[in-house]
């Protein structure tokens, strides 16, 4: 009887110390689904129009984009036959 209460309590004390002990196996999660962000405007989104574009057809202009080798340039056309940078028109306004 003695010899059975020791390998009970002996046995005991193992659950306790290594049932309670620490995890040591890495813990691993999933990554949650993702989507890379989107260059597009959102559907109904707010724009703001180009300022100097505005001005050059509110003053009867018509818009012409170039490509450039700096870049792409905007030129306003107005009536009189003029062809001017769309934001050097705009600021001399």
């Amino acid at each position: 009887m003695k010899k059975s209460v020791l390998i009970f309590g002996l046995a005991m004390s193992s659950v306790a110390l290594f049932g309670c002990g620490s995890d040591s196996s890495p813990v691993t999660t999933q990554p949650e689904d993702t989507q890379a962000p989107s260059t597009e405007p959102a559907m109904g989104g707010t724009q703001i129009a180009n300022p100097a574009s505005e001005y050059c057809i509110s003053q009867g202009g018509t818009l012409e984009i170039v490509d450039e080798s700096t870049g792409q340039v905007g030129y306003c056309n107005l009536a009189d036959g003029t062809r001017v940078e769309e934001w050097e028109y705009f600021n001399a306004g």
